[in-house]
């Protein structure tokens, strides 16, 4: 089980400088992050939407230290928007927020996010867009959670995100569903605990399916995060038995992952939102890629014997 090894180094300063120094890790990073500026990654953008996919963004980074970092992540985020708005792409492009990079750590940092998070979600539906609040690991979510709700009082098209591997997802879904909510739906990427969540992939795979059922029989619109071919036809099934119409659900995957998969998508109808991430605050974020999909894991190690 290499996953949890892989999280676990997530956290090390000491893999970070190794993993970072390696001469094979920029092209293979490339892979999965297109880039570390706003000037990087809006070509990528308009790419992906000529191509007939939509986009989330995300500003990678999380070990905010100071509330000026913070800030600074708040300001990267209202950049991002102005410039959205600059080539009206609001309506093709959303963002994806870790409250984490917005300070939720840090002491009173549950108010923090909040009034970081706000303006971007004011800016963002400016221009005809939204934002979707990321999970994290399992002690953030009953803050993540509250601030979605506060959240949506007066931007009711803001998302979040549910993991299928804790325990308590299938009721989160349930409050969630009933309420309307836009949801997307992930496996797990974090090191937890068997006291909340499960440890194996074949009960991940099962609750997931259960949980995905729930979203679509309920009233909000679920965002089906995956690259797993069996949930892929699962979910396309499930929305069928529940008569959601193509636009009352979407398909999310990672750039660089199956990208051939996103455009077989989009042609036969489907909403297809392509998760691509930038900035230079890159490593937690690959790291979990590579845990998440061991083909991710074989791809970085075939990278480093051809070129290392």
């Amino acid at each position: 089980m290499l996953g949890p090894v892989i999280l676990a180094a997530s956290r090390s300063d000491r893999m970070r400088r190794l993993i970072s120094a390696a001469p094979v890790t920029g092209p293979v990073v490339d892979r999965f992050i297109p880039g570390e500026t706003v000037d990087d990654v809006l070509p990528i953008v308009q790419d992906l939407t000529d191509r007939g996919l939509e986009v989330t963004l995300d500003v990678v980074g999380e070990d905010i230290t100071t509330p000026e970092q913070a800030a600074a992540a708040r300001d990267a985020y209202l950049e991002l928007v102005e410039r959205l708005g600059d080539l009206e792409l609001g309506t093709r492009a959303e963002m994806s927020v870790k409250l984490s990079l917005f300070g939720q750590a840090l002491r009173g940092g549950h108010e923090l996010a909040l009034a970081n998070v706000r303006p971007v979600v004011e800016a963002a539906a400016a221009i005809g867009t939204t934002v979707t609040l990321d999970a994290e690991d399992h002690t953030t979510l009953d803050s993540m959670f509250a601030i979605h709700e506060e959240l949506r009082k007066d931007f009711p098209q803001t998302g979040c995100v549910i993991q299928a591997y804790l325990y308590r997802t299938e009721a989160d879904a349930r409050r969630l569903a009933d309420s309307g909510s836009r949801v997307r739906l992930v496996k797990g990427a974090y090191k937890e605990p068997a006291e909340v969540a499960y440890q194996q992939r074949s009960e991940t795979d099962k609750a997931y399916v259960r949980v995905l059922r729930i979203l679509m029989e309920g009233e909000g619109y679920p965002m089906i995060g995956s690259h797993d071919p069996r949930l892929i036809s699962i979910a396309q099934e499930l929305a069928r038995r529940a008569s959601r119409k193509p636009d009352e659900y979407e398909f999310q995957m990672l750039y660089g992952i199956r990208s051939d998969e996103h455009l077989r998508l989009a042609a036969e109808g489907h909403r297809m939102r392509v998760y691509t991430a930038y900035g230079t605050d890159w490593y937690g974020y690959f790291m979990r890629r590579l845990a998440e999909r061991p083909a991710n894991l074989l791809f970085f190690g075939r990278s480093i014997l051809t070129k290392g």
